[in-house]
């Protein structure tokens, strides 16, 4: 039988713990890998209009020049995936820097019904 208490109370320790720490970090990775995936996506979500155009316009223009570029330049069509890798992620962190200087969360409303996004 205490065996048992000391279990559970050492799960409920435990599970107060993470509960209390998952309160205090912010949730700054959602729009940086939204934007690592698709760039102008986090952007989009930090409520960054211009600059979530500008992010995704340049994204096909680098795969666009790429393509077309290549058939004229065939050194340009091999470094286009390395190009527009440094996009991604240069577009990622961007999002992800300015998210987290925003304090950007995510989650449950207070009655546990909708999702809340605060900066």
């Amino acid at each position: 039988m205490k065996k048992r208490i000391v279990a559970l109370s050492v799960s409920v320790l435990l599970i107060a713990t993470t509960v209390g720490a998952m309160a205090q970090t912010n949730d700054a990775w959602i729009p940086g890998l939204g934007s690592f995936v698709l760039p102008g996506l986090g952007q989009l979500i930090n409520d960054q209009m211009d600059k979530a155009i500008i992010h995704f316009g340049a994204s096909v223009a680098i795969w666009t020049l790429g393509f077309y570029g290549g058939i004229y330049l065939p050194p340009l069509a091999y470094a286009t995936p390395a190009l527009a890798l440094a996009w991604h992620i240069y577009s990622g962190l961007d999002a992800y820097n300015v998210a987290q200087d925003q304090g950007f969360r995510f989650g449950f409303v207070e009655n546990g019904i909708g999702f809340q996004m605060t900066f």
